[in-house]
């Protein structure tokens, strides 16, 4: 007989599994509105960029004019955070995921997915901008240096995003000015102290 701490800690993940996959059956359907809102910024890229603050654990779609879309975002953590320049090589909905150290692949679409509803696929790399299962992750320092959001959010931006887009990542405003100049850099350490000592 199962003793009443796993049979509540078997309730507990069944139930946080249901939610999720309700969660999730919502955005579907469009009734979980994204929260993406407009603000003011004063960033010199071209509109259609993304611009990620890690300090604020926010994603900036720029407009133009002054204005952007901001969202809320999971950022690297400490020894995966990255700053630098690429741009949007692949989109993807539904995307399948398959661990990094191998594994087997989980298919798209399903609620346990780590890719969640969308994927930006940035250069080369293994690094992404991504919906996510795990809500409660984001505004946080999380994941192995793909950028997660909430899966309402990807969805809007995967609509307004095209292949080629620039993609800047930057730990604070007052960096804003670092990658102007239109060439890759690929992922950078964003503690210019791991920098330094390479």
């Amino acid at each position: 007989m199962p003793s009443t701490r796993s049979a509540l800690t078997w309730i507990r993940d069944a139930l946080a599994v249901i939610g999720c996959g309700l969660m999730l059956a919502a955005v579907s359907a469009g009734t979980v509105a994204a929260k993406g809102r407009e603000v003011a910024v004063d960033f010199d890229y071209a509109p259609g960029t993304i611009v990620i603050v890690n300090d604020e654990r926010r994603l900036y779609y720029l407009l133009g004019g002054g204005r952007a879309i901001r969202y809320p975002v999971a950022v690297g953590t400490r020894g995966e955070l990255w700053v630098g320049r690429t741009f949007v090589s692949n989109m993807r909905v539904n995307p399948p995921w398959t661990p990094v150290d191998g594994g087997e692949t989980v298919r798209g679409g399903i609620p346990s997915n780590p890719l969640g509803k969308r994927a930006l696929y940035l250069d080369w790399s293994l690094l992404r901008i991504h919906g996510t299962p795990s809500r409660g992750s984001i505004g946080r320092a999380a994941s192995n240096g793909c950028i997660r959001m909430l899966n309402e959010d990807v969805i809007e931006l995967y609509e307004r995003v095209h292949i080629g887009a620039p993609v800047i990542a930057i730990n604070r405003h007052s960096e804003a000015e670092r990658f102007l100049e239109t060439k890759v850099t690929g992922k950078q350490p964003a503690d210019s102290r791991r920098a330094s000592a390479r």
